[in-house]
């Protein structure tokens, strides 16, 4: 756990979450300095976690997307219904098109053709999200 190589890049976003915690008044300056001296020689993203398990939100991204601290899921605002409608909507109107072909004897011809080649477009377009 946490046994991954600190990126300059993550430590920079460290030290860049610790000036927000000073900017919303969570850390005094004395304790930004204690923190950004040990950001600053962390060489583990282990090392992070003491420093940052006692402030809220914000969090480094290498605390919220490597393997130093538990996942939490997210909620992105799409459930696992909606993406399993996205996912499969295409088959589903593929279906509906020959069920209505099939009910209408041919005379809703446009419908079975149109009706899939729209669902695909629209999944396509929400997938692109």
């Amino acid at each position: 756990m946490g046994d991954m190589l600190l990126s300059d890049a993550e430590r920079q976003d460290a030290l860049d979450v610790l000036e927000e915690h000073v900017r919303t008044g969570r850390l005094d300056i004395d304790e930004y300095g204690s923190r950004t001296a040990k950001v600053t020689a962390a060489k583990r993203v282990s090392e992070l976690v003491p420093l940052f398990e006692d402030l809220p939100s914000p969090r480094p991204s290498a605390l919220l997307n490597g393997a130093a601290a538990p996942q939490v899921p997210v909620m992105s605002g799409e459930n696992t219904l909606s993406r399993w409608l996205t996912a499969s909507a295409v088959p589903i109107a593929i279906v509906l098109a020959v069920v209505v072909l099939i009910l209408s004897r041919g005379r809703l011809l446009i419908i079975s053709v149109a009706l899939p080649l729209v669902v695909a477009m629209i999944a396509g377009a929400r997938r692109r999200r």
